[in-house]
């Protein structure tokens, strides 16, 4: 990757840290908060026939994770174009 400037390149890195630790965020609530730590009280509610804090730990966690990825991929490709280092 080819920057104008080092400003660029320092940004262009905050911004992209910005965004992991955002969706990590995301994925953590997910993963442990609704499916581990939160599960007693989702187990209340039904989706599907399913408890919502079983379904959380089986499935929903793995649907979250797929879903963060193509975001990523779509905010990482707008980064890409903003700072001018898209392969496009």
């Amino acid at each position: 990757m080819a920057f104008e400037s080092q400003d660029h390149a320092t940004a262009y890195w905050k911004e992209n840290l910005s965004l992991m630790l955002k969706l990590l965020f995301v994925w953590a609530l997910v993963s442990f908060g609704f499916g581990i730590f939160l599960a007693d009280l989702l187990n209340q509610i039904q989706f599907f026939g399913f408890k919502l804090g079983f379904w959380f730990a089986q499935q929903g966690a793995i649907y979250t994770f797929i879903v963060l990825i193509f975001v990523y991929i779509r905010q990482m490709n707008k980064l890409d174009k903003k700072y001018g280092v898209d392969e496009e």
